[in-house]
């Protein structure tokens, strides 16, 4: 029996790559969205193309009734959900310095990043415990570990992202769900091409082990990982996917 897989936020981006690399490893794959239904199917498309199984499902993971409709048609359908992948951007972050920095926008960072993981996460764990097991990975980012360069909304929602983790691993670990931040560095998106252009993205690609800026499918193969059951005994922890950055130099250059 393929494992239940959730991503939400998977009609494009990142999100997309993690739902085609987990279809290939034999999940069903629920391809969840807010906006781009037409992508959403796409997606699932490009999985059943290779053999693998998928749907998709709209709602957004930062309205509570919404996640409760989504997880409870999953659940009708499918009688359990195995896999939960937190990877909606549920809230663009505003890259200025505190000065620059109004506080609507800072907030809206912050509540938006734990919103989507907060209502998904506790939706979830209820049936998780109760068939005694479930993997729940969230999309962190090595933003949470460097300052400066405009990053304070998005650093300290990500590793306020990572502290709440944490809890949950704490919280069901006995009940054998356990929990994972993968942690990616500057990732090639369509949100990021404009950023990643010229010296901007020369600099990244010369402090990474891999010659270049990471591409999505570089984060879905440790997503693939991180879902595996086993690394169960790997609960609470982050896996940090940024090319080698952080012991070239320390980290990204600015």
């Amino acid at each position: 029996m393929p494992q239940t897989t959730l991503i939400t936020g998977a009609a494009r981006g990142l999100g997309a790559a993690i739902a085609r690399q987990l279809g290939t490893c034999g999940h069903h794959v629920i391809v969840n969205y807010r906006t781009g239904g037409a992508e959403a199917a796409e997606v699932v498309r490009d999985i059943e193309a290779t053999g693998g199984s998928a749907s998709s499902a709209r709602a957004d993971v930062t309205e509570p009734s919404a996640v409760d409709e989504l997880v409870t048609g999953i659940l009708a359908t499918h009688g359990r959900i195995d896999t939960v992948v937190v990877n909606a951007n549920t809230a663009p972050p505003p890259f200025a310095a505190l000065a620059d920095l109004s506080w609507s926008a800072f907030a809206a960072k912050v509540t938006g990043e734990l919103a989507g993981a907060f209502h998904i996460t506790k939706r979830v764990l209820a049936p998780m415990r109760d068939q005694g097991a479930g993997r729940i990975i969230y999309i962190g980012s090595t933003a949470a570990d460097y300052v400066g360069e405009g990053r304070l909304a998005h650093g300290t929602a990500k590793s306020a992202l990572a502290t709440f983790a944490r809890h949950v691993a704490a919280e069901s670990a006995r009940d054998g769900v356990s929990v994972l931040v993968v942690a990616p560095g500057t990732v090639r998106t369509p949100a990021t091409t404009e950023v990643l252009t010229g010296e901007r993205g020369a600099v990244l690609a010369r402090e990474s082990v891999l010659g270049r800026v990471l591409e999505p499918e570089d984060v879905a193969a440790a997503v693939a990982l991180a879902a595996d059951p086993a690394l169960h005994a790997a609960t609470g922890m982050t896996l940090r996917v940024d090319g080698g950055w952080s012991v070239l130099v320390g980290g990204p250059a600015g």
